[in-house]
């Protein structure tokens, strides 16, 4: 299947493939922010691809750069079944990163840093300490202007956006008592303190928001 019809917006999973409504429902609003975003970026890493269905609907729309994904080695078969069946020249097979245990995966693509890094709805799902560690690898690995791009959703001052944001921090954390939704405040304390800086923030659908860190110094 060749996703040679860009207008054509609706994505159709492999057979027997997982599929994620979450990313089919916020794959337009992100696109519109990074394409504003990584106009000047070459390589992109993501972290933590999923399903694979952001990298299929993303690389082809921004064909002026390389989008290298990366996730646990038991999610690379998905991912891989997506980039079967929705192909793009620009879209590489996922690299395996486990942020308990890894460094960032090098770049396999060309022999140049990653200058923008991007990730969806992964800081709720990690412990702290695992945020704390990515912050960390990122920061030491982006060049300067390089961008740290996180999508999810976000308490602030101390408070839940939305009712639907209460009631799914509270099923997270039943879950995994090590996860939840991050306060916003935090996760800028967290970034400053690895050489990156809030730049600009988006609000998205559904009460999450578009955090871009640019690493300035």
């Amino acid at each position: 299947m060749l996703n040679d019809d860009l207008d054509n917006s609706q994505s159709i999973a492999p057979a027997g493939i997982a599929f994620s409504q979450a990313c089919e429902n916020n794959k337009q609003p992100i696109l519109e922010v990074l394409q504003q975003e990584l106009q000047d970026s070459i390589h992109v890493l993501e972290v933590g691809s999923g399903t694979g269905q952001h990298s299929v609907y993303f690389a082809p729309r921004l064909t002026h750069l390389t989008w290298q994904t990366s996730d646990m080695f038991v999610n690379h078969a998905t991912i891989n079944a997506w980039h079967a069946d929705y192909p793009a020249p620009n879209v590489y097979a996922p690299l395996t990163f486990d942020v308990s245990r890894d460094s960032v995966p090098v770049n396999e693509v060309a022999d140049a840093p990653y200058d923008a890094v991007f990730t969806a709805n992964s800081l709720h799902i990690m412990s702290w300490s695992l945020v704390a560690k990515l912050f960390q690898l990122v920061g030491d690995m982006l060049p300067l202007d390089g961008k740290f791009i996180v999508y999810g959703p976000f308490n602030e001052n101390g408070i839940y956006s939305s009712a639907s944001n209460r009631q799914f921090d509270h099923s997270l954390r039943q879950r995994d008592a090590n996860s939840g939704i991050r306060h916003l405040e935090d996760v800028i304390d967290l970034a400053n303190a690895h050489h990156l800086t809030l730049s600009k923030r988006y609000e998205m659908p559904s009460n999450n928001q578009i955090l871009v860190f640019k690493k300035l110094y």
